[in-house]
């Protein structure tokens, strides 16, 4: 393969990651809005929230196969075209059941871009010979600091949610449209192909009964994963609700928590070459615990902030090293054992908001945040799991 081609494929596959996480963005930042404009409480919110969520994992299990026997070339504009156009449901919602259904909406759509240009992302790595996984996911959270500038700027504006996220579908449609040619070009997958079975991805046609380290993996997954859920849901509402901050100030608690998770990203490869997987998920756990309490108790929006970007940059580097482990544990497997840590580890995230929404009708909601701080700290007593570094012998 050319590597025009290839450097071409990989700017189109960062693209297609910064647009998901500018959409996924664009939401979380108009919760409050949206949430007021409707009349509905912190509770029914959450319920909301896991429709949305059960929407993604039907869209990861149709984009699953679609990708296989048509190619990430096809399947992934077409993902990014749905959500894209999906995203402004939200901000036409006018009471509690169009909201519903506009957010399974939403789901599906971002469900299949989601394994779609991850999958895509595999095909760049495999292509490249060498790890650039890590660099995709923190483009991803670019996104999410650009869905929090712009949604800080239309609130200052006085935008609707609407027209807010109206403007920010049309240009993601755009955007999914010029980014297409540049992917790779389909190919066959047989070994794919005879993989998947009516489970999907993940499912029970993916091979074999996994070992129990894997488990032990996706387990971890799962307890990361529900936090980074809790952030992307809650942190806005957090600032806005609790310490009374204003929607453009309340904003930037996510883009605090998106920006440190970027950063994070970018330098978690060089730290786990030089300090092992096991010290990146043990200490990266251990000081997202000390930033999600710091902000849960602090009475000070600045301080709440900062919290919101140490809860980030602890969490950043922990799902690519438990990914990365279960890749590595069996060649012949790699996928199977990928996709079931992802798996458990996206049904973490789809659950950690709606419990923190069940869980405001017993406590306030900054003492609800004391669930994820366990997750952080059950992360932090399984870390050895990660060492030595997992091989192929």
């Amino acid at each position: 393969m050319e590597r025009r081609s290839l450097r071409a494929a990989r700017l189109a596959t960062f693209t297609y990651f910064v647009l998901n996480g500018t959409l996924l963005g664009m939401w979380i930042v108009q919760i409050p809005s949206i949430e007021q404009r409707v009349g509905i409480s912190h509770a029914v919110l959450g319920g909301f929230l896991l429709l949305l969520g059960a929407g993604a994992f039907v869209g990861m299990r149709a984009a699953g196969p679609a990708a296989d026997r048509l190619g990430t070339r096809t399947v992934v504009p077409a993902s990014a075209a749905l959500c894209s156009a999906a995203l402004v449901l939200p901000g036409l919602a006018t009471g509690p059941w169009t909201l519903a259904g506009a957010l399974a909406v939403l789901g599906f759509g971002n469900g299949c871009l989601d394994v779609s240009m991850n999958a895509h992302a595999v095909e760049v790595e495999k292509a490249y010979g060498r790890p650039v996984m890590s660099a995709f996911h923190a483009t991803f959270s670019v996104g999410g600091v650009l869905a929090a500038l712009a949604g800080a700027a239309t609130a200052g504006w006085d935008w609707s949610p609407a027209a807010t996220l109206g403007a920010a579908a049309v240009l993601g449609l755009v955007v999914s449209g010029c980014a297409a040619p540049g992917l790779l070009p389909s190919r066959s997958t047989p070994a794919a192909d005879a993989g998947a079975g009516p489970g999907g991805p993940g499912g029970p046609g993916t091979g074999g009964a996994a070992p129990a380290r894997i488990w032990l993996l996706a387990v971890l997954a799962l307890l990361i994963m529900l936090c980074e859920g809790v952030a992307n849901d809650w942190s806005v509402l957090h600032l806005r609700t609790v310490l009374g901050a204003s929607d453009s100030a309340a904003a930037f608690a996510y883009g605090a928590f998106a920006a440190a998770m970027t950063v994070g990203r970018l330098l978690a490869d060089r730290v786990s070459a030089r300090f092992g997987p096991a010290a990146i998920l043990r200490y990266g756990a251990a000081v997202a615990a000390l930033g999600l309490s710091a902000a849960a108790l602090s009475p000070w929006i600045p301080l709440a902030l900062a919290g919101w970007g140490l809860f980030g940059a602890g969490l950043s580097g922990c799902v690519p090293q438990l990914f990365s482990a279960a890749g590595h544990a069996d060649d012949s497997a790699a996928g199977a054992n990928v996709s079931r840590v992802a798996g458990l580890g996206y049904l973490g995230m789809l659950a950690g908001p709606a419990l923190i929404g069940w869980l405001t009708h017993l406590v306030p909601l900054n003492l609800a945040f004391f669930l994820p701080v366990a997750c952080c700290v059950a992360a932090v007593a399984a870390a050895g799991v990660l060492r030595p570094r997992l091989s192929v012998p």
